[in-house]
Formats: C-alpha cells, sequence, structure tokens
C-alpha cells in the first residue's frame, strides 16, 4: 500500500494512510488476530456478518426499487 507525501506534510499522507486501511479492512483483521478464535465462534461470526450483509442489501434495494 503506497501513500506519497506531498510538501512534506505528513499529517495528510497519515491521514490518507489510515483511510486507506480501513477500506481495505486491515484494522478489523487486526482486531480478529488479537485473540484465538474458536471455530464454532467463528462460524457463527460469519453468519451473523452475512446475515447482517443481506438485509443491508435488501434495505437497499428496497429504497431503490420499491420491492
Amino acid at each position: 500500500m503506497l501513500v506519497f507525501v506531498r510538501d512534506n506534510n505528513v499529517d495528510q499522507a497519515l491521514r490518507a494512510l489510515k483511510k486507506k486501511m480501513q477500506r481495505e479492512g486491515i484494522f478489523r483483521e487486526i482486531k480478529l488476530h488479537r485473540h484465538f478464535e474458536k471455530p464454532s465462534e467463528r462460524r457463527v461470526r460469519e453468519m451473523s456478518e452475512a446475515i447482517r450483509r443481506t438485509r443491508k442489501l435488501l434495505r437497499k434495494r428496497l429504497d431503490r426499487e420499491g420491492y
């Protein structure tokens, strides 16, 4: 991942780096790997994430298309 520093403005480059890392999901991965997650907990988490994603897509489609 590359972020260019322009005019010695490190603060702006750091903000851009954090935003890129947030979009890529790196912070989330780090948080998940801080401790061991049992396989059963992982399955439950992944299922709840899938349900959340599906509901979000349905909400968006309802707003856009009306059904």
